[in-house]
């Protein structure tokens, strides 16, 4: 029977070549594959994130759903608040809402 010798990886690569291996491989920093050129984000609105009680927003559902039945099929939350915006009167906003 023949002995094996031990050194199994260790007889295989240096030490310094297990690091670079590790460090490049394992350890390196990520770089994302693009599938193509970076598409320019739009600049004509913004993604923001509002708070609204449970009782406002299921009014505001309600009220795109009524409207979709309506056959306002496009119809969306943000729509619905656009909408708004564009109705409300500052100069007769209640001090304590």
């Amino acid at each position: 029977m023949k002995r094996r010798d031990a050194t199994g990886v260790n007889g295989v690569f240096e030490e310094d070549e297990v690091s670079a291996v590790l460090r490049e491989t394992f350890y390196g920093r990520k770089t994302a594959k693009r599938a193509g050129p970076k598409a320019k984000k739009p600049d004509h609105y913004d993604v923001i994130c509002i708070s609204l009680y449970k009782e406002d927003l299921a009014q505001l559902d309600k009220m795109v759903a009524q409207l979709k039945k309506r056959g306002h099929r496009r119809i969306s939350r943000s729509a619905l608040i656009r909408f708004a915006l564009d109705q409300v009167d500052i100069d007769d906003f209640p001090r304590a809402y």
